[in-house]
C-alpha cells in the first residue's frame, strides 16, 4: 500500500517534463498537479482521522486503498491539463483516507519501544517505490505515455486492497465511543490546536512537506535544462536514492527505538541544510556528482521519517491517534500544497537556487521546531 501509494505521488516530479510536452502546460502551472492532490488529500484526512478513531483503521485502510485504485485507473482518460488536475484532485481524496490511518496503524499495533523499527519496514515501501517503481514508471512514459505510470501503480494499489483484506487484522485497542459528530470533530481538532505539543506536531509535519517539495519538484526540470539529460538519467537518480533509503529506512527506525527519535531527526535536518545546496552548486556540473549528493539527501530524509512518525504517535492515546496523525498529515499536505505553488513561482522567476534557499530555511525550522517543541516519550510505553 505505502509502495504504491508514495509512488503516484512521487513520479509526477520526474514526469512533470513529459506532461508539459504532452499537455502543453506552462513550467509555472506545473505545480498545480501537486498542490491539488495535496489539498484534497489534507482536507479528506481531517474528515477520516475521528472515524477511523471510531471504526477502526482496517476499515478506513480498505476503503482508502479501494477508492485510490479506482482514481488511479480514471487516469486513463486523462487527455487533457483540466481533467488530469480533477483525476489528481479524486486521487488525493482517496490518499486522505489512507495516510494518518496507516501511521496510526502501526502506532496500534506496536508497542512505542518497537514503533521505529515498524515503522522503518512499512515506510521502506517508499524507497522500494523509489527503487522501481518511479525508474519503472519515468521509463513508461519517456517512451510511451505520460498516463501510463498512474495505471501501473492502480494495480498495485488494487493488490494492496486484496492484500488488507485477506491478510490485515484490526488491532485490539481501545475506541472512541463517543458519538460521531461534525461538530464533536471540530471542537476536538479545535483543542489539538490549543494544545501546545499537537500544535508543534502539525508545524513539524507542515515544515516538513514543504520542505521536501519546494526541493524536489523541479529538480528534474532543473538537471534536464542544465545537464540535457532526459527520463532514464532522471529514473537513474530516484533509483539511486531509493537504494540509500531501502538500506537506510529499516536501520534509522531500529536505531531510533534504541537511541532516541529526536537525536536522528534533529541530525538529519542537519545534514539536509548541507547536503542541498552543495548538490544544487556542483550537481549541475555533472550526474554523478547529481547522483551522489541525491542519494545522500535520500538517506538523510530516510533517517527521520520512521523516527518522527513513531514519535508522534505516542503523544496521544490510541482512542485520538488517528485524529492526531490526520490532523499532522493534513498539515503536511498543506505544506506539499505551498511548495507545489510557491516552487513554481521562484523557480520561473529566480531560477533553482531560490528552490534550494527556501528548502534549507523549512528543514532548519523543521529540526528547531522537534528540537523546542517536541517531548521524547517514555520508550517503554505500551501500544494503548
Amino acid at each position: 500500500m505505502v509502495f504504491s501509494a508514495s509512488s503516484q505521488v512521487i513520479v509526477i516530479s520526474p514526469i512533470l517534463p513529459r506532461i508539459a510536452e504532452a499537455l502543453a502546460v506552462k513550467e509555472s502551472l506545473l505545480g498545480t498537479l501537486v498542490t491539488s492532490y495535496a489539498v484534497m488529500l489534507g482536507l479528506f484526512a481531517l474528515v477520516t482521522g475521528p472515524i477511523s478513531d471510531k471504526i477502526g483503521r482496517r476499515r478506513i485502510l480498505l476503503v482508502g486503498t479501494g477508492c485510490m485504485a479506482v482514481c488511479l485507473y480514471l487516469h486513463g482518460l486523462a487527455d487533457t491539463y483540466a481533467s488530469l488536475l480533477a483525476v489528481r484532485a479524486l486521487a488525493g481524496m482517496a490518499g486522505g483516507a489512507l495516510s494518518g490511518a496507516a501511521v496510526a496503524y502501526v502506532g496500534d499495533y506496536f508497542p512505542y519501544d518497537r514503533r521505529g523499527w515498524a515503522n522503518g519496514w512499512v515506510m521502506s515501501g517508499i524507497a522500494v517505490g523509489q527503487v522501481v517503481g518511479i525508474p519503472l514508471g519515468t521509463l513508461l512514459a519517456e517512451f510511451g505515455d505520460y498516463r501510463w505510470p498512474f495505471l501501473m501503480f492502480a494495480v498495485t494499489m488494487t493488490g494492496a486492497f486484496l492484500l488488507i483484506w485477506r491478510a490485515v487484522p484490526q488491532p485490539d485497542v481501545q475506541r472512541d465511543v463517543r458519538r460521531l459528530s461534525v461538530g464533536r470533530a471540530v471542537s476536538d481538532y479545535v483543542a489539538l490546536c490549543r494544545r501546545p505539543v499537537t500544535r508543534n506536531a502539525a508545524l513539524v509535519y507542515f515544515l516538513t512537506f514543504l520542505g521536501v517539495g519546494l526541493y524536489l519538484v523541479y529538480l528534474p526540470s532543473w538537471l534536464e535544462r542544465e545537464l540535457h539529460v532526459r527520463g532514464e538519467a532522471i529514473a537513474a537518480l530516484f533509483l539511486f536514492g531509493g537504494l540509500a533509503h531501502v538500506v537506510a529506512g529499516p536501520a534509522a527506525g531500529k536505531l531510533s527505538d534504541r537511541v532516541g527519535r529526536k537525536p536522528l531527526v534533529i541530525w538529519s535536518c542537519i545534514g539536509l541544510a548541507i547536503a542541498m545546496p552543495l548538490m544544487t552548486w556542483l550537481g549541475d556540473d555533472s550526474m554523478w556528482i547529481a547522483s551522489v549528493l541525491f542519494t545522500a539527501a535520500m538517506l538523510l530524509l530516510a533517517l527521520r521519517i520512521s523516527p518522527l512518525q513513531s514519535l508522534l504517535s505516542a503523544l496521544v492515546p490510541s482512542s485520538s491517534r488517528g485524529m492526531l496523525m490526520s490532523f499532522a498529515i493534513a498539515s503536511g499536505q498543506v505544506g506539499i500544497g505551498i511548495s507545489g505553488a510557491l516552487a513554481g513561482l521562484a523557480y520561473a522567476r529566480y531560477g533553482y537556487w531560490s528552490n534550494t534557499l527556501l528548502a534549507i530555511v523549512a528543514v532548519l525550522v523543521m529540526g528547531l521546531m522537534v528540537w523546542r517543541g517536541l517531548p521524547e516519550p517514555d520508550k517503554t510505553a505500551p501500544a494503548h
